[in-house]
């Protein structure tokens, strides 16, 4: 039987091992292509990318959650619309130590629900009809501390620092890129076998940058799963919520590209090529049941 705290535990300090371990990539791969263009350009490369990376992830921190709010179109509900799931939020709220958030509901009778919200004090609950009304009070308990987790856990903050590393990684690329093909030569002799390297990580970092980002959100799924179960006191409520959840066959039409990260389970986890379950958000549903159901 594995002891929730421990899990809790190890994919923090994963959490942490891999973060690291991507801001050095950063800075490996910015050395590699400054080598090419001289070694003064390395910290000129790296900072100006940094900084426009992290204005980027400014905007979308302290924006983003009504801007997701309205493309999933979620209306807000106070405790008088919805006395029993607000009660059930706070109620959770209470044994975690952290403020109610807002709670919002999408019309849709699929069963699925996100968490948003820079950090605890500006944090988001949205669930759509569906889940309410399809899941028994202790798996939906269940799902509400999931996303109470994914809050009290700074998901949110996290996801934002590791897109700043993306973004990096992508600007970097893309003004070498530029520079190779579009600029016009100078009369520097380049070695043949240099620039067949630097072709190759120029193609291969930002897949790799991707592949990190991604590892870092499934193990925080892992993560707010563990969470959820120490909150609650009873994991099966999860694990049995997240089953019925995967036998969904309906369509949450609110979900995009742009959202489907944020659910509790992939909106278009339908598909089963080998490669869209490579570049999921999401960890394998039925690794998640299992491990709740070994706690």
């Amino acid at each position: 039987m594995r002891n929730f705290f421990t899990e809790i535990d190890k994919n923090k300090s994963k959490s942490v091992m891999i973060i690291v371990g991507f801001f050095v990539f950063n800075i490996l791969f910015t050395y590699i292509i400054s080598l090419y263009y001289g070694p003064g350009s390395f910290g000129g490369m790296f900072i100006t990318s940094m900084l426009i990376s992290f204005a980027t992830a400014f905007g979308s921190y302290f924006y983003s959650d009504q801007i997701i709010l309205s493309l999933s179109g979620a209306h807000e509900v106070i405790r008088k619309d919805n006395p029993e799931i607000y009660n059930l939020v706070e109620n959770l709220c209470l044994a975690a130590g952290l403020p109610t958030p807002k709670i919002y509901i999408i019309e849709d009778t699929a069963m699925n629900a996100f968490a948003t919200g820079r950090d605890p004090k500006h944090g988001v609950v949205c669930l759509t009809t569906g889940i309410i009304s399809r899941l028994s009070k202790q798996e939906l308990e269940g799902v509400i501390a999931h996303e109470l987790a994914h809050i009290g856990n700074f998901d949110i903050r996290l996801a934002s620092l590791v897109s700043v590393m993306v973004g990096t990684t992508v600007l970097i690329a893309d003004w070498v890129s530029h520079g190779i093909f579009y600029s016009s030569s100078d009369d520097r002799e380049i070695n043949p076998i240099h620039i067949a390297l630097l072709l190759i990580v120029l193609v291969s970092a930002p897949v790799v940058a991707t592949m990190i980002q991604l590892s870092i959100s499934r193990n925080r799924e892992y993560l707010a799963d563990a969470t959820a179960a120490s909150l609650t006191r009873y994991p099966e409520g999860l694990a049995s919520a997240l089953e019925k959840i995967s036998g969904d066959k309906e369509i949450l039409e609110a979900a995009n590209g742009a959202t489907a990260h944020l659910y509790i389970s992939n909106p278009f986890s339908n598909q089963k090529a080998i490669v869209s379950n490579l570049f999921s958000t999401h960890p394998p549903i039925e690794e998640r049941i299992k491990r709740l159901r070994e706690m």
